[in-house]
């Protein structure tokens, strides 16, 4: 584990990444450094008042879209056009909601302002985009990421009412399959991405398929 320098967007090798995945310490939050960071597999996970810690844990969660898994019951939301979807239209009020929902599990309070700053900042470059989830014209959930190009890598996501972030997830996940991306970069285990299909893999084969 290092600490970076603001002025040296380069990382270092994973030679040095702790057991826990934390490869490096500090830096910044630019547009350049975080777009070096997740062509690497490296993205930056911490809490307010810390400084900004950089991961590449193993195992990581991905999603491949032939694993996706649609239950019955969102088959049937999604025949019945339940909500609508829309794709970049409300960027910064979807991580807002990321950030400020309460959420029984505890997570989205590692969303800093510098943080949300930062992937705005993204978002106008064209880099960071976002899934929103409409009822009514109300914004229930949605999701935002950082896209590659081939390869999205997840952020967060947010739901206010049931179903919607699933309905966020599987529709992006059909879309992208459709423009050939390689998988979803769902970064650690979590139980709500589990049952839609998304697995742990070895981070080596991770970073040979992100680097393909």
């Amino acid at each position: 584990m290092k600490w970076l320098s603001e002025t040296n967007i380069n990382f270092p090798t994973l030679e040095n990444v702790t057991n826990e995945g934390i490869l490096a310490l500090g830096g910044d939050l630019s547009p350049e450094r975080l777009i070096q960071a997740y062509k690497n597999g490296i993205f930056p996970w911490y809490s307010e008042g810390e400084p900004i810690i950089w991961y590449c844990p193993n195992p990581r969660m991905v999603l491949f879209f032939e694993q996706l898994k649609v239950s019955k019951s969102m088959r049937k939301v999604l025949r019945d056009q339940v909500f609508k979807i829309t794709y970049n239209e409300a960027f910064e009020e979807v991580i807002y909601n990321c950030k400020s929902i309460e959420r029984g599990d505890g997570l989205g309070t590692w969303i800093t302002d510098d943080m949300q700053e930062a992937y705005i900042e993204l978002h106008k470059l064209g880099i960071a985009k976002s899934v929103e989830v409409w009822q009514e014209d109300v914004l229930v959930g949605g999701l935002y990421g950082i896209d590659l190009g081939d390869v999205f890598c997840g952020e967060s996501m947010f739901s206010k009412v049931s179903n919607a972030s699933k309905f966020a997830f599987i529709k992006l996940a059909q879309k992208l399959e459709k423009e050939n991306y390689k998988f979803i970069d769902c970064q650690v285990y979590n139980d709500h991405l589990a049952t839609l299909g998304a697995e742990e893999i070895e981070r080596e084969a991770f970073l040979k398929i992100l680097k393909l």
